[in-house]
């Protein structure tokens, strides 16, 4: 059951070929302020850090229901939006 319901969901694009299922998101955040940082480092303590940047800066981060930490190349803002016009289609 729960493969069918992840089968019908749309994939979200977080940059350079990396996608997450879009309803799993729980929120796009900027990575500068200090209490983003803590849960960076705590997420990668705990093993749920999953780093998307292929490298590069990063520039958001997603946290999402299973409460995975997952770090982007790409700007909040710009998830965002594509977020947006997700629900719209």
């Amino acid at each position: 059951m729960k493969s069918s319901r992840l089968a019908n969901s749309r994939l979200l694009n977080i940059g350079f070929g990396n996608f997450v299922v879009a309803t799993r998101v729980v929120g796009i955040y900027s990575p500068t302020s200090a209490p983003m940082r803590r849960v960076r480092e705590d997420a990668r303590a705990d093993g749920r850090l999953v780093d998307a940047t292929q490298g590069r800066k990063t520039r958001s981060i997603i946290i999402t229901d299973s409460n995975h930490v997952i770090l982007s190349a790409i700007q909040a803002e710009t998830i965002g939006q594509r977020f947006t016009q997700e629900d719209e289609a």
